[in-house]
């Protein structure tokens, strides 16, 4: 009973994070790397997919409206220009990220797709990183904090426990987590 109330929290945390995110974008004071919304969108909605496929429940809707609003915003990024600054790493890993994406069909498991995905998820998180370090004040701090918490909310309303269903949302709490940690640091020395 309590689960599907979990799922609509996640979902309510999704777009009370994202809203802001999107605003600030096309205010032009956030400027995500187009490169890791691409991957996020992309590999969240194969994780979904994945979730559904284990009986994830009403943790994986979470999932599932996640990448749907990840795929618009690296569309918003490109179209807004937000970081016309592409690195040789960028493309590293944009490509090592596009790369695996292939690979979870090739297994036909749903446990392989998202161990897959979560690497791949992770390796998006490389150019924000990267341009985050550098400029930490053109991001949304408290976005990837509230990330953090929905996705552990995330896990608690899965009707599923299993490392299929778990891995995802667990991995990118805690990497969103050690973003923000990094974030906050950086501010402090270049402040």
């Amino acid at each position: 009973m309590y689960k599907p109330l979990l799922g609509a929290i996640g979902i309510g945390l999704t777009f009370f994070a994202y809203l802001p995110y999107i605003r600030s974008i096309v205010q032009g004071k956030t400027r995500p790397h187009v490169f890791s919304w691409v991957i996020w969108g992309t590999s969240t909605c194969i994780v979904f997919l994945a979730q559904l496929t284990d009986k994830g429940g009403a943790g994986a809707w979470v999932i599932g409206v996640s990448g749907i609003i990840s795929i618009y915003v690296a569309i918003l990024a490109y179209l807004k220009r937000s970081d016309s600054t592409i690195t040789r790493i960028d493309w590293l890993f944009f490509i090592l990220a596009m790369t695996s994406l292939p690979l979870w069909y090739l297994t036909s498991d749903p446990l392989w797709a998202v161990v897959l995905l979560t690497t791949v998820d992770v390796l998006g998180f490389g150019p924000t990183f990267r341009r985050a370090y550098i400029h930490p004040f053109e991001e949304q701090l408290m976005f990837y904090v509230i990330m953090a918490v929905r996705n552990l909310i995330v896990v608690l309303a899965l009707e599923n426990y299993s490392l299929t269903t778990v891995l995802f949302p667990a991995t990118i709490a805690v990497v969103c987590l050690i973003f923000s940690l990094m974030v906050v640091s950086r501010r402090r020395v270049v402040a």
